[in-house]
């Protein structure tokens, strides 16, 4: 009996411990209210980023890619290969359409079709380019600004 009684209160004690660490644990927060938009409706503006193929446009789903914290569309005209360069902020990237490839210079193309990913680091030298004859749209989310840093 008296086993099950101290049982029984140091359930009750961890449980209750348990209940008030999950009340006192920080809310998340929130991006903003939820958004809905058809991909005719994204907005998409020059990044300044230029070869001879055309230019990178970009077009904001959430934050602000010249500030801060971001998820950007990033589209990219056919044939499209970046010179050399880095970025400040680590990125995660998503294929939405064509076929793309991320690498160090002078490393192995991996093509990457529709649905494939990649990481890049930040502040590491590498080449983003289209391999398809079809523009790609890459989806980039990065946890601060957005910088094109041409390699020395």
């Amino acid at each position: 009996m008296i086993k099950k009684t101290l049982f029984l209160a140091i359930a009750f004690a961890v449980g209750s411990a348990s209940l008030a660490a999950a009340q006192d644990a920080p809310r998340p927060v929130h991006e903003g209210p939820s958004v809905s938009i058809p991909v005719d409706q994204i907005s998409f503006f020059g990044s300044g980023v230029k070869t001879d193929k055309g230019e990178l446009q970009a077009g904001p789903a959430y934050g602000d890619l010249q500030h801060g914290r971001h998820g950007t569309f990033i589209h990219m005209p056919a044939g499209f290969v970046s010179p050399v360069h880095t970025h400040t902020e680590d990125y995660f990237a998503v294929v939405i359409k064509g076929v793309g490839a991320n690498q160090l210079p002078g490393g192995k193309i991996i093509p990457l079709a529709a649905g494939s990913y990649w990481f890049q680091k930040g502040e590491e030298a590498h080449v983003t380019q289209c391999l398809s004859k079809e523009d790609c749209v890459f989806f980039i989310v990065q946890p601060g600004k957005f910088d094109y840093v041409p390699a020395k």
